[in-house]
């Protein structure tokens, strides 16, 4: 599965499982430790958890796996897929960290793509 296969795949997962404020950042041109980072909102521990299983269970029936998973219990679990980055995050953590405007504003890394 490639990379936007695997985001396509994750964005209806978390869909399916009632994540709010899907966005999909395209990060190639600014790092090289993944090709995509998707965020997510949920409303609580136990839903961040739900999501993260959800995708966990349906990505492995098409045998990808995360490289790691970080973050349980925390409210803010981060998905390794390699070349995707999955972050499932409640709205107070997603608010205070503002991922999408931080890689947003970040400039091109000349040495990518």
């Amino acid at each position: 599965m490639n990379a936007q296969e695997k985001v396509e795949a994750i964005i209806r997962i978390a869909e399916d499982a009632k994540a709010e404020r899907i966005e999909t950042l395209d990060v190639r041109a600014k790092t090289s430790m993944a090709d995509y980072f998707i965020v997510c909102s949920a409303n609580n521990d136990r839903h961040v958890a739900a999501i993260a299983d959800r995708v966990d269970e349906k990505l492995r029936e098409q045998s990808v796996r995360p490289l790691r998973t970080e973050g349980e219990g925390t409210g803010w679990v981060l998905m390794d897929f390699g070349d995707v980055v999955f972050h499932i995050m409640r709205e107070e953590q997603r608010q205070f960290y503002d991922l999408e405007t931080l890689w947003k504003s970040l400039q091109r890394d000349p040495n990518l793509i």
